[in-house]
């Protein structure tokens, strides 16, 4: 009798189910409701997801890094993210910008549909800063400055996704407006989030060059983050789809509409069901296209760090889930056909490049853009050449360049002390001038410096005898002290 009794309540609950009379609490599943039929699903409950996207970069030529973030936003729009819960940083000079053939639109792909539109606004050129980032992502409101205010006031049920697509270096990510985002800061800042109960589980998707050394030896296991960036500690990221290429961007675009590991991840959350695939699944799938197909000559190796235990996890639970997408597979592969890309640090100069081809000969833009061009590589021989002379005044000529390249073993951080590697940079930017996005490459030189104990009133001296008029003769080689 009991048995009946339960089979008819079951089937009486079902009834009730089907029947517009009946609105259930949201959050509340029945028994034979799919997995994640409900707004957040069975395996997040009542949690809420939360999503910070940041492009760390400005300049028509850094289209890609914006495009990125765009299509990001509209994979999670599409997934039932409210904007309320995306936070955007993004320097917003692009879209309108007077290069761009296709006015007020922003493309991801060669045949890519407008991702700009409905993009919120949350961070916009001089608001775009490391500082308010870190004041968004631990839901201080005091802390942030402009913008729309918005700010990651995540409960301890929620999940967190955070991608970040721009340059990179040895220990930092880039930022349009100074200073760098350091590894050490960041880490504490999750560490702080972690502490402070606000959030359940967080995801981070990391696109730049040397992207890993930003969490190598420093991310913890313990803080319920698992992160996964485009390329190892010592590496390049890779732009993609750039005119004159394959896949190629429209004949119109001057620049790169994407980079290979943002649009390897975002265009595999397009093609699968996200409630069936795991987040391991995507790593896997991500991993294989962004080394093009172990070609990694023209691509690089994609890491993951932190807590691991997360990637059986299916990806909805961070991205959510597009309903057109239900009947997707769970776990097919890309077609494996490589892409021709370029190196991250390279993209600016295809671009001048580009703009000058295009140019009228004779012309004063023509002139202008080759200038452009010459200036650029005068700054990148000056930034090498003032490095490269730095080292062999403080470890002498014959040891100079193994010390400032060398690598530290996996699961080392780059430098041992961050507060001196701030210190190096500032040190040297005052003299030399800054190092832009291309001499971040040269963070493992300056990190280097620290780890060989050199004070920073020596470093002073010697890049004030590189990089200061007159300064040269008063260096003497018998002050060398430091061991190589």
């Amino acid at each position: 009798m009991a048995i009946i009794t339960q089979q008819l309540l079951i089937l009486l609950l079902l009834l009730l189910h089907q029947s517009d009379a009946l609105r259930f609490e949201p959050g509340i599943r029945m028994p034979t409701d799919p997995v994640g039929s409900s707004q957040q699903g069975e395996d997040d409950k009542s949690g809420t997801r939360w999503a910070v996207l940041v492009a760390g970069s400005s300049g028509y030529g850094n289209y890609r890094h914006q495009a990125d973030v765009c299509h990001a936003y509209q994979i999670l729009k599409k997934g039932g993210l409210k904007d309320d819960n995306i936070v955007v940083f993004m320097y917003d000079d692009i879209a309108n910008n007077e290069l761009n053939p296709r006015p007020g639109v922003i493309i991801n792909h060669p045949n890519g549909s407008d991702v700009y539109s409905g993009v919120p606004k949350d961070y916009t050129g001089q608001q775009v800063t490391a500082a308010n980032l870190y004041g968004v992502l631990l839901g201080d409101k005091s802390a942030v400055k402009g913008g729309s205010g918005k700010v990651v006031s995540s409960k301890p049920e929620d999940r967190i996704f955070i991608y970040y697509s721009d340059h990179g270096g040895p220990g930092v990510l880039g930022m349009p407006n100074m200073p760098y985002l350091y590894a050490a800061d960041f880490i504490e800042v999750l560490k702080k989030k972690h502490a402070a109960k606000g959030y359940k589980e967080m995801v981070i998707y990391v696109e730049a060059c040397e992207s890993g050394s930003v969490f190598e030896g420093i991310m913890p296991e313990d803080i319920d983050v698992y992160v996964t960036t485009a390329s190892n500690a010592e590496e390049s990221s890779w732009g993609t789809y750039c005119p004159g290429m394959q896949p190629a961007a429209p004949p119109e675009y001057v620049t790169c509409l994407g980079d290979l590991y943002s649009v390897a991840w975002m265009e595999d959350s397009e093609t699968h069901n996200l409630k069936k695939e795991k987040i391991e699944q995507q790593y896997k799938h991500v991993k294989e296209r962004t080394s093009n197909y172990n070609t990694y000559n023209s691509g690089s190796h994609v890491m993951e760090y932190g807590n691991t235990s997360i990637k059986p996890e299916k990806v909805y639970l961070y991205q959510g889930f597009d309903p057109a997408t239900e009947n997707f597979p769970a776990n097919k592969l890309h077609p494996a056909s490589r892409m021709d890309v370029v190196n991250q640090r390279d993209a600016d100069l295809v671009f001048m490049w580009l703009r000058y081809e295009q140019a009228q000969d004779g012309s004063e833009e023509k002139n202008k853009i080759m200038k452009q061009i010459m200036d650029t590589m005068k700054h990148r021989s000056h930034i090498d050449g003032s490095v490269s002379m730095i080292g062999a005044l403080l470890f002498g000529p014959t040891s100079s360049h193994s010390v400032l390249n060398s690598v530290r073993a996996p699961g080392l951080p780059i430098v041992d002390d961050w507060a001196c590697l701030k210190s190096m940079v500032r040190t040297f930017e005052s003299h030399c001038g800054s190092l832009t996005q291309y001499g971040m490459k040269h963070m493992r030189a300056l990190a280097n410096i620290c780890n060989k104990r050199v004070p920073v009133g020596e470093m002073e001296r010697a890049c004030a005898a590189v990089c200061d008029e007159h300064v040269l003769e008063q260096w003497h080689p018998s002050e060398r002290g430091y061991s190589a």
